[in-house]
Parts: structure tokens; sequence; C-alpha cells
């Protein structure tokens, strides 16, 4: 095969985007539409569910959310009726948690970011898993972490926590899949940009004092490349993920952030 055709995914792929309609997730799925995936996408949004699903004909939605088991149990009865199985699972699913202190974090804040962040991965996993292993287009697992999940993040714990989580979920199942010809690999996101950002940097203004300016150029001045990445730039990397020139890459947290130093 010619090197070039080995960076497209294989046509037809059954492609399963948690959190699908908005901002990473939208564009994962629109790129895996272009590539002629058949792509089904889940999320809380309704309105933004219905919006993904009228732009790009041919992809299908369910709503839920991500961190209810009965909820993921419904998107899978909703996978397995449309496509009789899958071959790409994107976990994208995740919250941005509460910004402050450790101190000032309190229980319910910490318990939601951990649930939809780090647990709905797990819930998605395994019921995928078993549809993953009778795929015959060598199937592959993406979760999406983050930059936070190989930095310190201060004021930002549970978020930092639930994405450290991620990679360790990731390595774990590159090496039990592994004899399964599933791969699996983590997307490491850094600032992305988009309203989700703008919220963050918002709030991490008001905890540190300062200016929204201000801040968004401490944020800049942290990526070698002073600039953001784009969700069309992490989805051109789920698409890569899952193509043939990928086929020895797993258990690998790639990160796609310009370089962010610290945080």
């Amino acid at each position: 095969m010619p090197i070039l055709d080995t960076l497209r995914p294989a046509p037809n792929l059954r492609v399963l985007v948690t959190a699908g309609a908005n901002g990473i997730g939208a564009a994962i799925a629109r790129a895996f539409h272009e590539a002629g995936a058949r792509v089904h996408v889940c999320d809380i949004d309704r309105s933004a569910l219905d919006r993904l699903t009228a732009e790009l004909p041919g992809v299908t939605g369910s709503m839920a959310d991500a961190s209810v088991p009965a909820d993921v149990d419904l998107v899978f009865d909703d996978v397995q009726g449309t496509f009789g199985g899958l071959d790409v699972l994107v976990n994208n699913a995740g919250i941005a948690g509460p910004t402050g202190a450790v101190e000032e974090i309190d229980g319910p804040g910490w318990e939601r970011t951990i649930a939809v962040n780090l647990n709905s991965q797990y819930y998605f996993a395994r019921r995928a898993v078993p549809m993953l292993k009778r795929s015959p287009a060598g199937p592959c697992l993406i979760s999406m972490g983050s930059v936070a999940g190989r930095l310190g993040y201060a004021f930002r714990t549970p978020y930092a926590a639930s994405k450290w989580g991620i990679v360790g979920l990731t390595k774990s199942l590159a090496i039990e899949l592994g004899p399964h010809d599933i791969r699996v690999n983590a997307i490491l996101p850094g600032t992305v940009e988009g309203e989700r950002m703008n919220g963050v940097i918002a709030a991490r203004a008001a905890t540190a004092g300062i200016g929204v300016d201000d801040m968004r150029r401490q944020y800049l001045n942290k990526i070698s490349l002073r600039r953001m990445v784009s969700p069309e730039d992490v989805a051109a990397l789920a698409l890569f993920l899952c193509s043939p020139a990928a086929r020895n890459l797993t258990g690998q947290a790639i990160s796609i952030d310009g370089n962010v130093e610290y945080l």
C-alpha cells in the first residue's frame, strides 16, 4: 500500500464519539464523517445533538449523560441496532470541574468531575470492548485526556486528577487488549480555543484576582508556540490514530498542545 494511503482511516469504520455534539467531540465526528466513516454520537445537550445530526446526514445520535451507566447501556443498544457492531470508540466526554483552592472545593464538585471525566470512560470501555474484539477493522479506543494529565494544575485538582486517571486507564487497557489487536491511546490536548476555554480562563482569573486578558496572556506565555490548538487539530490526530499508519501505536499518551511547558 502506498504510504500516503496508510494515513487515511479505512472506509466505513463504525465510530462512536461520546459528548460528540459540541467542541472537540463535534470536530471529531465531522472528521470521521468526512473520511467516510459511519458515525454515532451521544450527548447530554439535545439541541446540539439535533443540530449536528441535521448538519451531517447519516450521523446518528443518542441523548445520554455519560456518567450514568443506564444511559450508557441505552447508547450501546442504539449502536448495536444501527451499526451491528463497533470499530472505534472515542471516549471524549468531560467537564472542566470547579476552580479553587482544594479546601474550597466541595465534595459534589469533586465527585461530578470524576464521574463525568473518568467513570464515564470506564462505563463506555466496558461495553465497547466486547464489540471491538469482534471488529475486523483494526479496532481502536481513543481516550480524551488533557495536558493536565501530564502536569500538575494548581486550583484545578479535580480536573487534573481525573485526567491523570485517564492516562493510567489507557496504558492498562493497551496491555490488556493488545493480544486482541485493539489499540488504545490517549490524546492530551492543551489549551483548546473555544467557549469552554474562555470560561476556564475567566474562572482562573477570578481566583487569581486579575483581569481576563492578563490571564489569557499567562496561558499563551506557557505554550512554546504561543498559540492555542483548535478542535480540528485534535480531530486530525484522532483520524491518524485510527489509520493503518498508526498500526503499531498503542499505550501512548500523545500531547497536542504546542508544548505547554507548565500550568
